[in-house]
């Protein structure tokens, strides 16, 4: 997993929770801790800083990284706002992920491995989003959808269908968007 990541998580648990608590994850976790944004590092790591955020927090892990998701799209978002002004709205930003956003991460972090996603946009009401990855990170990119509404200004509802925490090949997600006044 690409050193971002963890800049991110840091930088999320830093803003929310204060420094003190990001020292006690790494010492909880044993992890150095020194994540350079282009470096490669096991996902272990974060499934361990997760787990102890778990544990110290007192909330299920993957409440944490829906948390992680939803916190680290609007850190991305101050960090790169290009890749947000060419969409006016959460839909066409998703739909740009597979041929514009993630060839562009991979632009500016080498070797990064994005999911992949499908989508079903045969109707106007409901997007429905295929993730595919082997890291199966569903609750990370129902955070990263959640940012990404809150981003747009927009409410969400999503129905978790298919998991590949429950054995299916994929994860679906059936998203609907309406835009806030």
């Amino acid at each position: 997993m690409k050193g971002i990541v963890f800049n991110l998580l840091e930088e999320a648990i830093r803003q929310e929770h204060g420094e003190d608590v990001w020292d006690a994850l790494l010492d909880h976790t044993e992890l150095e801790g020194a994540y350079t944004s282009l470096g490669n590092y096991p996902d272990e790591h974060l499934m361990k800083l997760v787990g102890a955020a778990s544990d110290m927090l007192r909330k299920p892990a993957g409440e944490i990284i829906r948390w992680f998701g939803c916190k680290s799209l609007s850190l991305f978002a101050e960090r790169y706002p290009h890749f947000f002004n060419d969409h006016q709205s959460t839909r066409p930003f998703l739909l740009a992920l597979n041929s514009i956003i993630h060839p562009e991460v991979r632009k500016f972090y080498p070797g990064a491995d994005v999911p992949d996603f499908q989508f079903d946009t045969s109707s106007e009401e409901i997007l429905i989003m295929q993730y595919y990855s082997k890291r199966k990170l569903c609750a990370f990119a129902e955070g990263l959808i959640q940012g990404t509404a809150t981003y747009y200004r927009e409410q969400l509802t999503i129905e978790h269908s298919k998991c590949m925490h429950r054995g299916d090949p994929h994860c679906e997600l059936r998203i609907s968007l309406q835009r806030l006044s």
